[in-house]
């Protein structure tokens, strides 16, 4: 019976750790240094944080400053072939000159997040 109750205990523990690196690692720092759209909303050059949900590869990304959610959009987890030294934001420029959040990249991560629901034909674990 100790030992029944003693498993129980490991697995009970496992599951809070893994849950919580798990959530650990949904969320993220954003620094834009220029103005850039994202999801049709016009975030202004700064620091944000970013948080995502969902299961797999298919997120949903929420860029925030403070407390307030700025943008709400979808996004992809794909693989890196290295780990970035530093956070980045991969812009676009688009044929009206203005810019457009592609990717986000995290510091010793990885894995990044790219941005939009189309991005899984533009992007593949192999970057």
């Amino acid at each position: 019976m100790n030992i029944a109750k003693v498993s129980k205990s490991v697995v009970l523990g496992l599951a809070v750790l893994l849950a919580s690196s798990a959530f650990a690692s949904s969320k993220g720092s954003l620094q834009l240094t220029d103005n850039t759209t994202i999801g049709g909303t016009q975030l202004k050059a700064g620091e944000y944080q970013v948080k995502w949900d969902g299961t797999g590869t298919n997120v949903q990304v929420s860029v925030l400053k403070g407390s307030k959610v700025l943008a709400t959009v979808p996004a992809h987890v794909i693989d890196l072939s290295d780990k970035p030294s530093n956070d980045a934001a991969v812009v676009k420029k688009n044929s009206d000159g203005t810019s457009s959040l592609a990717e986000i990249h995290f510091s010793g991560k990885k894995q990044a997040l790219a941005i939009g629901d189309d991005t899984s034909a533009n992007y593949g674990s192999s970057r």
